[in-house]
């Protein structure tokens, strides 16, 4: 009688703290989608403008956004991207018009986005919009969310 009552007890606490573990690891990942989609925001509208007249302005934005491999291929990216819109005068506005979350979890979270990006040059009349959809991989670094991979789609 008393065995049954121990593996009882033992069943019951070993249920019990994998309800808890289960418990924290959804809560986990709920505060880690909330703060993420909402840096992921904020990255893409700053990731994805620029403006020909503060273009380095633009890009040291930019880079508060992200980390690891991605920084340096960001880096090259806004390097390549320099003279073309100065040449062209280029402004370009991104705001991001959808976002939902593809997978997740406590520290990665990968974010679609729709994004529009408003564009005016030399070449166009008026303002022209282009409609893109890109998954920014986002990661915590730094003391929040940071974009360590970007993926047009």
């Amino acid at each position: 009688m008393q065995r049954r009552l121990v593996v009882l007890i033992v069943l019951v606490l070993g249920l019990a703290s994998a309800g808890w573990y289960f418990s924290d690891q959804h809560h986990r990942r709920d505060v880690a989608v909330r703060q993420s989609t909402a840096a992921a925001n904020a990255a893409a509208q700053a990731l994805f403008s620029y403006d020909y007249r503060s273009f380095d302005a633009s890009v040291t934005n930019g880079r508060q956004f992200v980390t690891g491999a991605f920084a340096t291929e960001y880096a090259q990216t806004t390097a390549a991207l320099r003279a073309a819109a100065t040449k062209q005068h280029a402004i370009v506005r991104a705001e991001v018009s959808s976002a939902g979350v593809v997978s997740g979890g406590p520290d990665e979270v990968e974010v679609l986005l729709y994004v529009n990006q408003y564009r005016r040059n030399v070449d166009i009349t008026g303002e022209k919009v282009d409609q893109n959809r890109v998954v920014l991989t986002l990661v915590r670094a730094d003391g929040g969310w940071k974009v360590s991979r970007a993926l047009a789609v």
